[in-house]
């Protein structure tokens, strides 16, 4: 049986740079990388200015345990300990490195000792897994849900349905055998009875190269699901392979599932093996005004500077550049920001791709209300932040919105939905806080 979740749109695939086989960057001349690279709490810094550090090395980690220790992604001297520009826009604790080219690995580096579950999910904190898929939740804090809830699916994220992006996609091309043996490690580790791999059927050389490596273990399922924004999303994934229902506050556990992206199963199968953490990413780098558009293999901490001139550099001024894709991504301030772990994309358009249309009246025509995937109302929403009523927004469950730009996409009249709700839920959240 087929579930097909309710909304979303049918958002352009320009996936441009999908037959590109991933090119490896050097190692820049310097790296900034953030103390926060996940949700959950930030990391103090371990080092000082200074400091000779290697590659794999703990440079900044934490004690609570929704949190993921970040590590040196290369070997050099430690040049500053300070905020310095997030990819939000926020000032955020970093360390800067300036490299010395040798990429030498810190002697903590060993294949972790696997002798049951608990020690998998030690392994898997140490590593410094967050989800790749763009969220950043620790993976070791998702693979260990409450003793009460039953999780007997683990559903594997390969659907990629932001236009532009397709590092994942090359993750499926050049690496199927890496991810169906991190999808069997951890149903092995975790007790789950079976897997379902989820792939939009745009991608069918995929699905072709995932069948053909699972097909000799009858736990793991490939599944083709119809190309429609957001496919991708996890409470739409979930209903895509089993037709179960994540309620508003609640979380994929408490129907049973476990949700990972393709590149977070197959960094488990090679952490496992060499014990090497997460350190580099690949990342799609496209759009109209790239010169030599191409999937690329990253130390994490690199600048967008240093990545744009290593594909070629521009053909004209970019007037917007995104960190992720055009329906979810974060407009870059500058492109001194660098690479986290959670980065899948970075995009740069001209002003006519860029520039945010000019909004019209809302007609109530209620194609944003069709479009939405949560049961919202992104009009009212959008009314009550834009009359300051902030106080009734609860009333429309503004906080279940997962800001995927659906409404906006399909609003005829070109109304700023997601940017007004965003408003709206931060409102929110602070008077909570209070």
């Amino acid at each position: 049986m087929k579930w097909i979740f309710r909304g979303g749109v049918p958002a352009p695939h320009r996936k441009n740079t999908k037959d590109q086989e991933t090119a490896v960057m050097g190692t820049p001349s310097k790296v900034v990388i953030p103390m926060v690279q996940h949700i959950g709490a930030a990391c103090s810094p371990t080092v000082k200015k200074g400091d000779y550090v290697k590659v794999g090395q703990v440079i900044g980690d934490s004690e609570a345990y929704v949190s993921s220790p970040v590590h040196s992604s290369v070997s050099g001297v430690v040049s500053k300990v300070e905020p310095m520009l997030y990819a939000s826009g926020k000032m955020v604790m970093s360390v800067e490195i300036e490299t010395d080219g040798k990429q030498e690995l810190h002697n903590s580096i060993n294949p972790p000792v696997i002798n049951g579950k608990d020690d998998f999910l030690k392994a898997i904190r140490d590593s410094g897994l967050v989800g790749l898929g763009g969220a950043g939740f620790p993976v070791h804090v998702k693979l260990n849900p409450p003793k009460d809830k039953v999780v007997d699916t683990l559903i594997i994220n390969g659907s990629e349905c932001e236009p532009y992006i397709t590092s994942d996609y090359r993750e499926m091309i050049e690496n199927s055998s890496g991810i169906i043996k991190g999808v069997k490690l951890v149903l092995d580790m975790l007790g789950i009875p079976r897997a379902i791999i989820g792939i939009e059927d745009n991608k069918p050389e995929a699905i072709k190269l995932l069948s053909q490596e699972a097909e000799s273990d009858e736990r793991i399922s490939v599944r083709a699901f119809p190309s429609r924004y957001p496919q991708g999303a996890e409470k739409m994934l979930i209903y895509s392979a089993t037709g179960r229902k994540v309620s508003p506050g609640k979380l994929p556990a408490d129907v049973g599932s476990i949700v990972l992206n393709v590149n977070s199963v197959s960094f488990i199968a090679s952490y496992l093996e060499n014990g090497i953490p997460l350190v580099n990413k690949r990342i799609t780098v496209d759009g109209p005004v790239v010169k030599e558009p191409k999937n690329v293999l990253v130390t994490i901490g690199t600048s967008l500077k240093d990545i744009f001139d290593f594909c070629g550099g521009f053909i004209s001024s970019p007037y917007k550049v995104l960190m992720g894709g055009p329906m979810m991504g974060i407009a870059q301030y500058s492109l001194a920001t660098s690479v986290i772990k959670n980065t899948n994309a970075i995009l740069a358009f001209d002003k006519k791709e860029g520039d945010l249309p000019s909004e019209s009246p809302c007609i109530r025509c209620g194609r944003c209300v069709t479009a939405c995937p949560m049961n919202l109302l992104p009009l009212e929403l959008n009314r009550l932040v834009m009359a300051d009523k902030y106080n009734e927004l609860n009333r429309y469950s503004v906080l279940d919105c997962i800001e995927c730009g659906s409404c906006s996409y399909a609003c005829p009249s070109k109304r700023h939905l997601v940017q007004s709700i965003r408003l709206g839920k931060d409102a929110v959240k602070r008077t909570i806080k209070r």
